[in-house]
């Protein structure tokens, strides 16, 4: 009799199938693992050399005010704690190293690259917590400029006046115009509170309550958005009243005058 043969129909054993998908899992896994250590290793080995390169900066340029170690000196504040949003916002924006000791570090050209300023930020930032640089989600001026206004209004007109257009205070300083600043500089103002300026952390304003100020101030800085012709500085009711006073009104006198000295 012949012997019995089974009949083959082209399906692999469960077992096997289930081996083949246990090794493609491994694969796949032990490829994206050892993908993602590398891109990580590459990532932490450029941090520690910007805070390196940072470290070697702050000590050749800023350790005379502030110590070697950013301890802070009679000439200058500690800086641990005050993050990279502080250091962005004073060193790009030229207010450090100062020109000259005064009331108030004033905004001039910087004197470093973009890229030795992320250094140094990223060297103070090593130091201890503090508020980093603003996402740049939150610097588009997309958000809410009605929103935006009003919280200005409540916050920050009683010092840069409600057109953002800066005002005096006490003992030498002053509120400075918000025309043309960066949003970035505008955001990490609000949350390190450089000179007389409050902060404002998350627990006051929301990351969206201060996207939405600089949306109003990106807007009111629209030159496009101006209604009028003329936005005589975009500061309200008294320069338009005084151009009313002195042009308007001067024109109805003027005319008045001619017209009595024509009659007579």
């Amino acid at each position: 009799m012949a012997p019995h043969r089974k009949n083959r129909t082209g399906r692999r054993s469960p077992v096997v199938s289930a081996m083949l998908l246990l090794v493609g899992l491994l694969a796949t896994g032990g490829s994206y693992a050892l993908f993602t250590a590398s891109a990580s290793a590459e990532t932490t080995a450029h941090v520690d050399n910007l805070i390196d390169e940072g470290q070697k900066l702050f000590q050749a340029n800023c350790a005379s005010c502030h110590g070697l170690a950013a301890q802070g000196t009679d000439a200058g504040p500690n800086l641990h704690g005050v993050g990279a949003a502080a250091v962005d916002f004073q060193v790009a924006t030229g207010r450090m190293p100062m020109a000259a000791s005064g009331p108030q570090a004033e905004e001039k050209p910087p004197q470093f690259t973009e890229e030795q300023v992320a250094a140094l930020a990223a060297y103070v930032a090593s130091l201890a917590p503090g508020p980093g640089i603003p996402d740049e989600s939150l610097l588009t001026g997309n958000g809410d400029v009605t929103n935006g206004a009003e919280l200005f209004r409540i916050n920050c007109a009683m010092c840069h006046n409600v057109a953002g257009a800066g005002g005096a205070l006490t003992e030498g300083k002053f509120a400075p115009d918000l025309k043309g600043v960066e949003p970035a500089h505008i955001y990490e103002a609000m949350v390190t509170g450089p000179q007389n300026m409050p902060v404002f952390n998350d627990l006051n304003l929301t990351p969206e309550d201060k996207a939405d100020i600089i949306s109003y101030l990106m807007f009111i800085d629209d030159k496009s958005n101006s209604p009028g012709i003329i936005d005589l500085g975009g500061l309200g009711p008294v320069s338009e009243g005084l151009f009313v006073w002195i042009f308007a009104l001067g024109s109805i006198v003027g005319i008045t005058v001619w017209l009595t000295a024509k009659s007579n």
